[in-house]
C-alpha cells in the first residue's frame, strides 16, 4: 500500500540506505523468480517524483525475448513496411535487421561521417510518412565543424543497402566544443512535418536563447524548410523553434489520442522529466529543475530554482528524484498484445537499467512501473512494432522484443 504523504509531496521510501539495500535485494530475487517478467517500483498519486511503495511482482506476464546480440552500440530504430528494421549504431553505421532478428546486414552506404565521441555519433532514424511511394530515410547525428560539433539531420533514399541522394536538411547552430547533450530524436507529426529534439550541449543558459538551437525542439518540413504553423517567438528567434528550455531530450513520441509531442529528458542529479510539449512552451532549463547541481547533497533544498516550474514554465508530467534514471526512448502503447497497457507511456532507462511504464489519466501520471530491472541493461530505444509488441535496443548490442 502507498505510504501516507503530505499533500503535494511524494514520500521517497528509497532515501533510507538500508531500506534501499533491502528493496534492491528484493528486486533481484523477484526478477529471478519471475524470469524477467518485470518489477513494480511503486505507484505514485503525485504528478511526479520517485517511487513511494515497495516493489511487487508485475501482474502482466511480459517476457523479454532477445532477437539478436550482434549490434554495436545501437541507438535508433525504424520499421520498414515489410517488418525489417533500420538500426543506427553510434559509431557511424546503419544496418538492416530482419524481422525475426536472425540476420544483420552489412553497413548501408551513403551515411556521412559522424563525430562519434562521448554522447555523439549516429543517433536516431525515421522513415518518411510516404516511404512506400518514395523511400526517404531520415537520421540525426553529431556533425563536426570548425567551431566544434552539433546535431544535424540528413536524409537519403533507401535502395537495397545504399542510401542515395543524401542531403543534410538541418544543422544545429551554433556548433560548440564538447561531446555531450546532442539529443536527439526524430518524430514525424500527423501533417508530415518533422520534430527534432536538440540538447543544449552541456552549455546550460543557451537553452533559453532563442537565437540558438541549443536546448530546443525544432519543427521542419521534410526538405528542411520552415513550415507554416510554428510559434512566433519574436524577431530574433529562429523560426524553426517549437519549444525551448530543454536539457537533453533522448526520447520523443506523439500521443496516440491528441497527436501532441511528448518527450523525456535528462535532469542533472535527479530531475529527469516526462514532458508534454506544446508550441512555444518554455520547459525551464536551466532556471528550474527538480534535480540538483552536481556536487550538491541531494534533497528538496537544493532543487534548482526551487524545483516547481509553474506558472512561468511548463510543469513536467512526471519527474524522477532523487536519483536520475537517464531516460532514453519513448513510446505510447497502442497494440493488441497487451490491451491492459493501451495508452501507457514506455521509456527506457540508461542509469536506471529498466523499462518504465507510466499509466496516465489525460495528461497526469497515475502510477509507474519498473519493468525488466533484472536484465541489467541500459535501454537506449523503445519502439512499438507493426506486430503490436514493444522493441528495445540496449547499449550492450541487443535487440529485444517484449511479448506476452
Amino acid at each position: 500500500m502507498p505510504h501516507p504523504a503530505t499533500p503535494g509531496r511524494c514520500v521517497n521510501t528509497l532515501a533510507n540506505p538500508r531500506r534501499r539495500e533491502l528493496i534492491e535485494a528484493a528486486w533481484k530475487l523477484s526478477a529471478l523468480a519471475t524470469a524477467g517478467a518485470g518489477l513494480l517500483v511503486g505507484a505514485s498519486a503525485c504528478g511526479g517524483g520517485s517511487a513511494s511503495t515497495p516493489p511487487a511482482p508485475v501482474a502482466t506476464a511480459a517476457r523479454a525475448v532477445v532477437l539478436t546480440r550482434a549490434l554495436s552500440s545501437p541507438w535508433g530504430l525504424a520499421f520498414l513496411p515489410d517488418g525489417r528494421m533500420l538500426v543506427t549504431q553510434k559509431g557511424g553505421s546503419m544496418v538492416i535487421v530482419s524481422a525475426d532478428g536472425a540476420t544483420v546486414s552489412a553497413a548501408l552506404t551513403g551515411v556521412p561521417p559522424v563525430a562519434s565521441a562521448g554522447q555523439g555519433g549516429l543517433l536516431d532514424v525515421a522513415t518518411d510518412p510516404d516511404f512506400t511511394t518514395d523511400p526517404w530515410v531520415y537520421w540525426s547525428y553529431a556533425e563536426a565543424g570548425l567551431a566544434g560539433s552539433g546535431t544535424a539531420v540528413a536524409r537519403g533514399r533507401l535502395s537495397g543497402l545504399a542510401l542515395t541522394d543524401v542531403q543534410v536538411i538541418f544543422r544545429q547552430l551554433p556548433k560548440v566544443v564538447g561531446n555531450g547533450h546532442f539529443g536527439s530524436r526524430l518524430v514525424f507529426r500527423g501533417d508530415k512535418t518533422l520534430f527534432v529534439t536538440l540538447g543544449e550541449r552541456q552549455k546550460g543558459s543557451p537553452a533559453q536563447d532563442l537565437s540558438t538551437h541549443l536546448g530546443k525542439v525544432v519543427r521542419i518540413a521534410r526538405d528542411g524548410s520552415v513550415p507554416a504553423g510554428n510559434p512566433d517567438l519574436g524577431a530574433t528567434a529562429r523560426p524553426e523553434i517549437w519549444s525551448l528550455g530543454h536539457r537533453n531530450a533522448q526520447g520523443a513520441a506523439l500521443h496516440p489520442t491528441t497527436g501532441e509531442l511528448w518527450l523525456v529528458e535528462h535532469g542533472p542529479q535527479g530531475g529527469d522529466e516526462l514532458n508534454r510539449v506544446m508550441a512555444g512552451a518554455n520547459h525551464g532549463w536551466p532556471i528550474k529543475s527538480y534535480g540538483c547541481n552536481y556536487g550538491d547533497p541531494v534533497g528538496e533544498a537544493c532543487r534548482i530554482g526551487g524545483g516547481t516550474h509553474a506558472p512561468t514554465y511548463a510543469e513536467p508530467v512526471s519527474f524522477w528524484v532523487p536519483t536520475s534514471i537517464a531516460p532514453s526512448g519513448l513510446a505510447f502503447y497502442t497494440g493488441a498484445g497487451f490491451p491492459e497497457w493501451q495508452g501507457n507511456a514506455f521509456l527506457g532507462a540508461l542509469a536506471g537499467t529498466a523499462l518504465w511504464r507510466i499509466v496516465l489519466n489525460g495528461t497526469a501520471e497515475v502510477s509507474r512501473e519498473r519493468l525488466f530491472a533484472g536484465l541489467g541493461e541500459r535501454i537506449r530505444c523503445v519502439r512499438q512494432g507493426p506486430d503490436g509488441w514493444l522493441y528495445l535496443l540496449t547499449d550492450s548490442g541487443k535487440l529485444i522484443r517484449v511479448v506476452r
